[in-house]
């Protein structure tokens, strides 16, 4: 055993000078590729390494095929680097807005007063003037026409908001802000008779699914919690509740009849403020980015690896299916970094130049609401 170590040891040896000479010229190649004016991904060339590797080593051949091409990785982030390609995400960086505009303008949320999204408005902005709309998509169009949005996108029990991340791929927005609401439903209703079904938006019913299976209480899918609360105080509907946050049942003078109903207590949504321009703080802490891969073994792992050599956490990942596209699918990115460590930057603007469809979504800070943070409005 110890021959065996002495022998790996010296092989070592010899590999991290070879691995500092390839660097070396792969330097000398990044200054060759300026004057030349050539892009330093090369993709006929890298794969006319892989093959003769994967040929050459025999059994070894997929091992060494992934060696080298984490090699190349590294090497064309390095000449990325070196060359400071992507003009427009250096200039992005150097000139974009530290914090919102004063006046903050129009804040638009989707659903109706005392949703969740309200509560996340309010942890995000003060108690500025909020407008609401019936749909997602129509937050967006706000957002277009200059206003901020606050969207649900992810919930800890749940999962993804699909319908946000669509949207936040077909418009690409910048996320300007996030934070994390604990979210805690009750059941809610009109009057004390007894409850035969329940109103609700499709994640809370999620959500709750133990508690409505254990009470054989049928569900109904509704825009959102709070809007829910609203039509059951307004229409009254005969046995019927509606699964929402106490302060929206308190708002619409409901019935509060279980409280904490839903199935992990620990249950938290994220929400996201998106706005038109970017706005990068010079302390903000995560980073979105979307993209789409060609459909090549390993495409997935060689961009992630870039984010394991720089050392970046990665806290989300999400694949949405590109419209109109056969089995072709976006992906969407998180985190944590800021765009103005030269490293980071670097990281950005070469997967900006090497990868389709690739869009910088923002660098902002993120937060947990504290609990008074979602005090009960005294209107």
């Amino acid at each position: 055993m110890a021959c065996q170590r002495e022998e790996i040891d010296r092989i070592d040896q010899e590999l991290l000078p070879l691995f500092l000479k390839r660097m070396e010229c792969s330097r000398q190649v990044a200054e060759i590729k300026r004057a030349a004016g050539k892009p330093v991904l090369s993709p006929q060339r890298e794969q006319e390494i892989l093959d003769r590797v994967r040929a050459q080593a025999g059994d070894l051949g997929g091992s060494a095929a992934a060696l080298y091409q984490s090699i190349m990785s590294i090497s064309r982030a390095r000449q990325h680097g070196l060359l400071e390609q992507d003009a427009p995400l250096r200039q992005l960086e150097r000139e974009a807005r530290r914090q919102l505009p004063a006046p903050l303008g129009q804040v638009v949320c989707q659903g109706v007063q005392g949703a969740y999204s309200h509560q996340a408005a309010r942890c995000l902005f003060g108690e500025t003037e909020l407008s609401f709309v019936s749909e997602f998509s129509q937050v967006f169009h706000a957002v277009d026409q200059g206003a901020i949005g606050v969207l649900p996108v992810e919930n800890s029990a749940a999962g993804s908001v699909n319908a946000v991340y669509d949207l936040i791929l077909r418009y690409r927005f910048y996320i300007v802000g996030a934070v994390d609401i604990k979210i805690e439903h009750c059941l809610a209703a009109a009057g004390d008779g007894p409850v035969t079904r329940v109103l609700s938006h499709p994640q809370a019913l999620s959500q709750c699914s133990e508690f409505l299976d254990a009470r054989g209480l049928a569900s109904e899918e509704f825009s959102n919690t709070a809007a829910a609360a609203q039509l059951v105080a307004e229409q009254r509907p005969a046995g019927t509740g509606a699964i929402c946050s106490a302060e929206a049942a308190r708002r619409y003078g409901l019935t509060i009849l279980e409280q904490g109903i839903q199935n992990v207590k620990n249950n938290t949504t994220r929400f996201i403020a998106v706005f038109r321009e970017a706005i990068l703080p010079e302390d903000a802490s995560k980073i979105s980015l979307c993209f789409s891969l060609a459909h090549k073994t390993g495409s997935l792992h060689n961009v992630l690896q870039r984010f394991a050599i720089g050392g970046l956490n990665l806290t989300k990942i999400e694949s949405r299916p590109i419209p109109g596209s056969e089995f072709e699918y976006d992906f969407y990115l998180d985190f944590t970094g800021c765009i103005h460590t030269p490293e980071t930057l670097e990281l950005i603007c070469g997967l900006n130049a090497e990868l389709p469809r690739f869009s910088f979504l923002g660098n902002y800070s993120e937060f947990s609401a504290e609990p008074d943070a979602l005090r009960e409005d005294k209107e």
